[in-house]
């Protein structure tokens, strides 16, 4: 009866972590191209309050190309979620296309 036990104790654990690693969570990155990103401090600011957004697990940003690449899980937020942390902080951040580059500033356009 023992030995039932153990086994059947043995299989709980192996089914649940099993289980437990089939349901890791789906991570996604996307580039955001970040309209007020033009300083070191506003590169400090982001870092300070994006990368601490609810599932958000990695960010890089680059000041000379005013990007923002953020890695989170898709189970926690969404784009559009990121998108508007960057709006309550002053900047506007703009998804773009992997492989199709940055949107053109118009500001600089001429």
């Amino acid at each position: 009866m023992k030995h039932l036990l153990v086994a059947f104790i043995c299989a709980v654990f192996t089914f649940s972590t099993a289980y437990a690693q089939g349901a890791k969570k789906k991570k996604e990155t996307v580039t955001f191209f970040v309209e007020g990103m033009d300083c070191a401090n506003c590169v400090k600011k982001i870092e300070k309050n994006i990368a601490f957004e609810k599932g958000v697990s990695d960010l890089k940003c680059d000041l000379t190309t005013r990007t923002a690449v953020v890695t989170y899980r898709s189970d926690k937020t969404s784009k559009t979620k990121l998108a508007s942390a960057f709006k309550k902080i002053g900047m506007e951040a703009t998804p773009v296309d992997n492989g199709a580059g940055c949107p053109v500033n118009p500001a600089k356009k001429k």
